[in-house]
């Protein structure tokens, strides 16, 4: 299944007899909160996703910022958004896909096939002619059915040793990878043998994911090619599935995440952390 679909793409489909299921998960590091965000305009149809507490639980340090939820859990969030088994699903934000990739990520993990991400975003959206409607929605509960296990994981102990068998890519900043800054992990630097491929440089100026051509060449240059395995972290778990999203438009096989990043790595004492290039 295409992982990506256009606003006009979009558009055309919803004006059909079996439109997608449109779910909105705009979060930001810091803020403002996403629900008053789609209050104040979303596209018709939508559902807010929140995603500290619908993509994510509360967990230890150990396990990261964002660990990933309870499956269980995320059946009966995934039924209060309205969804069916079978159902297409269109996820969403207002960051070019960097927070709707974690809930495209969950749902492909949890065994949703026909899910796909907004490229672009609300942006694209609007920049396209689409119309916004305001005000909360209340769907009517669904009953699809999840279970976790459709895409690779890694865990610590793997994303130790990830290097001297494959490509680990760390999808933060790259001031954060090369321990310059740290906004809000304990320590500074990243996972040693980790190469640094920040989510932001396979997007164009208009916050659209790079040709499919673009971004194998971007990707070869880090050695992620075919026959090569491939892992991915951020700093905790979030934009590191867009990176996912954006190995699998360049025609390469779903590589593997490292839910608790970072933000987990970064929290036991007992794991090495380098810095610089």
């Amino acid at each position: 299944m295409r992982p990506l679909v256009s606003a006009p793409e979009l558009a055309a489909e919803l004006a059909t007899s079996t439109p997608p299921r449109l779910l909105d998960v705009r979060w930001k590091l810091g803020g403002p909160p996403g629900a008053a965000e789609f209050e104040r305009g979303h596209i018709p149809g939508a559902v807010y996703v929140d995603l500290d507490t619908e993509l994510a639980r509360h967990g230890a340090p150990t396990e990261g910022r964002h660990p990933l939820p309870d499956e269980a859990e995320f059946q009966d969030a995934a039924r209060q958004w309205g969804l069916n088994d079978g159902d297409a699903v269109v996820v969403y934000d207002d960051v070019s896909g960097t927070s709707a990739s974690r809930a495209w990520w969950l749902l492909r993990h949890a065994g949703v096939r026909n899910v796909r991400v907004l490229d672009g975003g609300l942006t694209a959206w609007i920049s396209a002619g689409g119309d916004v409607e305001t005000g909360a929605t209340a769907p009517e509960p669904g009953q699809v059915s999840l279970a976790f296990g459709s895409l690779p994981t890694i865990d610590a102990d793997d994303a130790a040793s990830f290097s001297e068998r494959g490509v680990l890519l760390d999808a933060r900043a790259g001031e954060r990878y090369r321990g310059e800054v740290e906004p809000v992990d304990p320590r500074a630097g990243h996972i040693p043998g980790a190469l640094s491929a920040p989510t932001v440089e396979a997007l164009d100026a208009d916050g659209l994911l790079l040709p499919a051509e673009r971004l194998a060449e971007r990707f070869a240059a880090l050695g992620a090619v075919p026959g090569t395995a491939v892992a991915v972290y951020c700093g905790s778990g979030v934009t590191a599935a867009h990176t996912v999203l954006a190995l699998e438009v360049a025609g390469l096989p779903t590589p593997a995440l490292y839910p608790g990043s970072f933000s987990a790595w970064s929290n036991d004492p007992a794991r090495p952390v380098a810095t610089g290039e």
